[in-house]
């Protein structure tokens, strides 16, 4: 099954002005000034970032391997679940500088954001995310390099809803000029 097929019922939240399904994946440059981010700490909100999800109320294992081509810093991207605005979870690989960048998990509760990073070399630039959602409890694991799932943080969404957004994500806080090249997905439920 091709990536186009995985997704083919999905639609788009802040859809970018440029992506396509390739033969290799789906590819798309995100747009500049877009993210999701909600008060904490930098004292601004954001809710543009690109989104393409599917809903479910089912527990299930969202994956995705994806190549990330960054231009700028914070350029990121990786799969997101989302219930409205203000609760949300993303994990991706946000751009810093040429010599390093941050894997990470954005938690969104009540409209707080809190933003949790381990520093990896700049020079990694695929990464397979998987998020594991039993209820309202959240399990994020990251790959990278050849090595084995690590689980890098588990969460837990304060507002309870049974239907959730599930998919990918991608941003460029800062500026455009970057690109993600989504070669895998999947979602079990």
């Amino acid at each position: 099954m091709t990536i186009q097929d995985s997704l083919a019922s999905y639609q788009w939240m802040n859809e970018p002005a440029i992506w396509r399904f390739q033969d290799d994946g789906l590819f798309l440059a995100p747009d500049a000034g877009s993210d999701f981010w909600q008060r904490t700490h930098y004292g601004f909100r954001n809710d543009n970032a690109h989104f393409y999800y599917t809903e479910t109320e089912s527990d299930f294992e969202l994956y995705t391997q994806v190549r990330l081509t960054p231009q700028h810093r914070f350029d990121q991207a990786g799969l997101c679940i989302r219930i409205d605005e203000d609760n949300w979870i993303k994990t991706s690989c946000e751009y810093e500088t040429p010599e390093f960048s941050h894997l990470g998990v954005v938690v969104t509760n009540l409209g707080y954001s809190d933003w949790s990073t381990q520093r990896v070399a700049a020079g990694i630039q695929e990464i397979e995310y998987k998020i594991i959602r039993k209820g309202q409890n959240i399990e994020i694991y990251a790959c990278y390099q050849g090595s084995t799932f690590e689980q890098i943080r588990i969460a837990y969404l304060h507002k309870a809803e049974a239907i959730v957004k599930a998919g990918i994500y991608a941003c460029s806080p800062t500026a455009g000029g970057g690109s993600a090249l989504f070669t895998k997905y999947s979602l079990t439920q």
